[in-house]
């Protein structure tokens, strides 16, 4: 079969290698048919696993995938089902996995993509409970942005900060992947959407998905204006994911019992916090990684119903380097899926 292999740091190449046998008992094998690029699959192509990992390893964390083999005793799938791959290899019987929470998994053996072989390969053998269903009128390019693109937004807003309708937020890096989804999911929730861009050619974009407000960060202090938009209270929620570069002006921009929720750190791992604003404003922080099954469930349902993926670019797998290159560039709008060969 073909794979996108991670050879070294900062190369991947499209290679032939062994295709995986039929599926062990209580396993089933999927064939890929889609998988979407990810902030952390350029963490991954830098070396940054967090975790030892033995190259050459497969890439890609999110997926779609079509069922073609169930080992003895699956009786959940059956073949012919189209699901969305969830890529933590958790354990299922721990308290976490068993009170929904599998991102919290103690018994997790990684992160494929990641830490061990992924999802850019035509067959993979994996446990039924990380195949999830896809909705009928959901495509499969849609689908592969289920797992770590609607499923972290989910958990973000709704699971952790708790967002509801009427009130404010801020969303960094609106023309992101997850950027452009929480613009989306904010406003169907009936929330006032600030948003943060980093170019002017970017700002129609994000106010054609309905923001209300968009801001050019290279260019304007988005907290002053967001603290002139709202008599200088702030917004109820902040939704991070750029790290130094914003953390402190976005603590800056919540109202006094505020939220901000974060999953990523793309301009680097520290920053200070004033933690005198922390106490005094009774601001709550949520560190947010991933998603639980039943985020990726809603997030495909609400897909079903016509919210979908702002695509930037389909791609075939082998262009999977140049595009995570890219990415590195922020000259994207929205999500880059590649397609899987037959």
């Amino acid at each position: 079969m073909l794979a996108l292999r991670l050879i070294q740091e900062g190369r991947t190449e499209l290679v032939e290698m062994a295709a995986p046998p039929a599926p062990p008992p209580g396993q089933i094998q999927v064939r890929m048919k889609t998988v979407a690029l990810n902030h952390i699959d350029v963490w991954g192509l830098r070396g940054m696993a967090f975790a030892k990992r033995k190259l050459p390893l497969t890439v890609a964390v999110e997926g779609a995938a079509e069922v073609v083999a169930l080992g003895d005793g699956v009786t959940s799938h059956k073949i012919g089902d189209r699901v969305a791959i969830y890529a933590g290899v958790t354990c299922g019987h721990c308290k976490r996995c068993l009170k929904g929470q599998e991102n919290l998994c103690e018994n997790i053996a990684g992160i494929m993509g990641f830490h061990i072989d992924g999802l850019a390969a035509q067959l993979i053998n994996l446990d039924p409970r990380q195949a999830i269903p896809i909705p009928d009128g959901v495509n499969d390019v849609d689908a592969a942005c289920a797992t770590t693109t609607f499923g972290t937004v989910e958990h973000m807003l709704f699971e952790n900060a708790k967002l509801e309708a009427g009130e404010t937020v801020l969303i960094q890096a609106g023309g992101s992947g997850i950027g452009t989804t929480a613009i989306r999911m904010a406003k169907q929730a009936g929330a006032y959407v600030f948003t943060t861009v980093g170019s002017d050619e970017k700002i129609q974009k994000v106010l054609d998905l309905g923001a209300d407000v968009a801001i050019n960060y290279n260019k304007d202090r988005f907290e002053s204006i967001v603290r002139r938009a709202t008599d200088k209270k702030g917004v109820d929620i902040v939704f991070e994911h750029v790290g130094p570069d914003t953390w402190a002006k976005s603590l800056f921009c919540l109202k006094r019992g505020g939220r901000l929720v974060t999953c990523g750190s793309t301009t680097g791992v520290s920053a200070e916090t004033n933690l005198f604003q922390l106490f005094q404003m009774q601001l709550r922080i949520f560190g947010s990684f991933g998603a639980n099954f039943a985020n990726i469930r809603s997030g495909l349902q609400k897909m079903a119903g016509g919210l979908r993926p702002v695509i930037d670019s389909e791609i075939e797998l082998g262009d999977i380097g140049t595009a995570l290159r890219r990415m590195q560039s922020r000259d994207l709008f929205g999500k880059i899926v590649a397609h899987v060969p037959k």
